[in-house]
């Protein structure tokens, strides 16, 4: 152990630990901007430097470690008055109209100054202007971006992406896309972890509400909204709502103030997702087509985004079901569409997901007989939605619990689980055993396939169903599955259905859920929804009854005709950017 002292408190900490770890571990914090834990230690900011005792000049708590007898001040004069310059410096290359940012009253730097008291700035701002691609799900605001590189460092060494670089040196420094792309030429799987890991303003999604609002104030428009399960395991951390107060029937209340005629929840379509996606496992796997290559769920689009870009030669082996969110716009404007009697020209399908890669998904089209178009219209962040509700000054200790609309009403614990990493896997697992046994497993059979820990990304699981065994992976984060896969190429290792989640925790750790800086909430949102799970009477996708009804009145059967034309894709049926040479 080491002892020094910190603030005037003795205390003692294992070798090796930083100065900002030793002082954390006792209740003293010290700000900084652009430190990550594991991730960004790199000292760029200058904001978290410290004094130690007999050092000329101040040391970066971040990166540098304890040594005995050290004796170290976090607030000294010295170290405000520094710190305060810091800030300063920063803001002078900083748009500072807070009131116009969407991260105004969640910003790191915003309230750094705030507690540094500066009121005035001593020096002339000059703001980078870097035109951007408006249109794409992913904007970044060169004038907001302080060089902090936690951009560059989350896409290098948890996505593998490199999609951030730094260029040129000294005052000039900036991040951009890396390689003199723009971003709609780059690889980029639109995860969201830059945004979600941006202390600022610099980097958010795409801003839809507008379009939301100008559906909903059109009465030509039936408008039809789907809500994610992963949402409701976050809205209301916005709204200052406990995670058993934020509940779906009080979404479902928040979207009928807002102005939507229909709520669903997407929970409905999860469970149609794993009689297709379960039914065509079976189906590969018994008649032995998976002896080489697995086959991987392609309910994530930035996954699906990340295996064309890096891996194109494996995308045959990707499920050709369409994911949750693109099934229940499919649903909508036939199915649904039919049974109000309404032209599906005329229904605006909304979707609220944790995921601005859902906002690139969205423009797959759907062709199926007289019906041409897009599955969904818009796609909404958990964020944007919170902006919503807010917007439109609903109360949020108003809001009563409502049941979603008729129709496609129900929703199994199964699908609930789908916003957590493993619970694709699980859910299609339950019904998998089902369709090739005849009877139900123990709903908790396939626990093993759950993520407990927060450093646990890589999950396996042989799981025995009647007389065959299934050997199955589970991984969330795409530098995570980069590893994987390349075990896979190797030969090192065999797998027969492998989930995949291109966000660290899956869903849940969505790219467009509420940002808490420096805080990882996956693992915690995840409790919640095997929790929903646990207390729903209703536990497997092939026993929900709204379900089974659409396949009886319109969609024949899993892997039916019909089926396909309308809940299946062709993944080669668009471009993307790639990483290959």
């Amino acid at each position: 152990m080491v002892n020094l002292t910190i603030d005037n408190k003795k205390i003692s900490v294992p070798a090796g630990t930083t100065i900002m770890d030793a002082a954390e571990q006792h209740d003293i914090h010290i700000p900084r901007l652009c430190f990550l834990k594991d991730i960004n230690e790199i000292g760029a900011c200058r904001v978290c430097v410290v004094e130690v005792e007999g050092q000329d000049k101040l040391i970066p708590s971040c990166n540098n470690t304890v040594e005995e007898g050290m004796i170290v001040y976090t607030n000294s004069p010295r170290v405000r008055m520094n710190r305060k310059n810091t800030v300063e410096l920063i803001l002078s290359q900083h748009d500072g109209h807070c009131v116009a940012c969407v991260r105004s009253g969640n910003c790191s730097l915003q309230k750094l100054a705030n507690d540094l008291n500066i009121i005035d700035l001593p020096f002339h701002q000059n703001l980078e202007l870097t035109p951007w691609n408006q249109d794409f799900p992913l904007i970044r605001d060169s004038k907001k971006c302080i060089k902090c590189m936690r951009c560059i460092q989350i896409c290098d060494k948890i996505q593998s992406l490199n999609v951030w670089d730094v260029e040129s040196t000294g005052s000039r420094t900036t991040v951009h896309v890396s390689k003199n792309r723009k971003i709609e030429e780059a690889d980029c799987s639109l995860c969201g972890q830059c945004i979600t890991h941006c202390p600022t303003g610099a980097l958010r999604e795409r801003d839809d509400t507008s379009k939301v609002w100008k559906a909903i104030d059109n009465p030509q428009k039936i408008t039809v909204v789907q809500v994610a399960p992963a949402v409701r395991t976050a809205w209301g951390e916005a709204l200052g709502l406990s995670r058993k107060e934020a509940t779906m029937g009080k979404i479902t209340d928040s979207l009928k103030r807002l102005g939507f005629d229909y709520v669903f929840d997407t929970t409905f379509s999860a469970d149609l997702t794993i009689m297709e996606e379960g039914s065509e496992f079976v189906k590969r796997f018994t008649s032995s087509e998976l002896k080489d290559r697995p086959m991987f769920t392609s309910c994530c689009p930035g996954w699906i985004r990340f295996i064309k870009s890096q891996y194109p030669h494996l995308v045959k082996h990707l499920s050709t079901a369409k994911s949750p969110q693109q099934m229940f716009g499919a649903v909508m404007k036939t199915y649904f569409a039919k049974s109000i009697g309404v032209d599906p020209n005329n229904i605006c399908t909304v979707s609220i997901m944790p995921c601005v890669a859902k906002k690139g998904e969205r423009n797959m089209e759907l062709f199926y007989e007289e019906y041409a178009g897009h599955d969904v219209d818009i796609v909404l962040t958990t964020r944007e939605l919170t902006r919503m509700i807010r917007a439109a000054h609903i109360e949020p200790s108003t809001l009563q619990d409502i049941p979603c609309d008729d129709l496609m009403q129900d929703g199994s614990g199964a699908g609930v689980i789908f916003g957590a990493t493993g619970g694709v896997m699980e859910a299609a697992l339950r019904s998998a055993y089902f369709l090739i046994t005849g009877k139900n497993p123990d709903a908790d059979a396939f626990k093993n396939v759950r993520r407990t820990r927060e450093d646990e990304f890589t999950m396996t699981a042989e799981v025995p169903i009647g007389d065959i065994t299934v050997q199955a992976a589970i991984v969330s984060g795409l530098g995570n599955t980069r590893h994987l896969i390349e075990r896979i190429e190797r030969g090192e290792v065999h797998y027969d259905f492998v989930e995949v989640m291109a966000c660290p925790g899956g869903c849940v750790g969505g790219g467009g859920q509420p940002i808490h800086d420096s805080e990882e909430l996956a693992l915690t949102r995840s409790k919640n929804l095997y929790f929903l799970d646990s207390s729903n009477e209703l536990r497997f996708s092939h026993e929900n009854k709204d379900v089974l009804k659409l396949y009886e009145d319109f969609m024949e059967a899993p892997l039916s005709h019909k089926a396909h034309m309308l809940l299946h894709t062709d993944h080669t049926a668009w471009e993307m950017p790639t990483s290959i040479e």
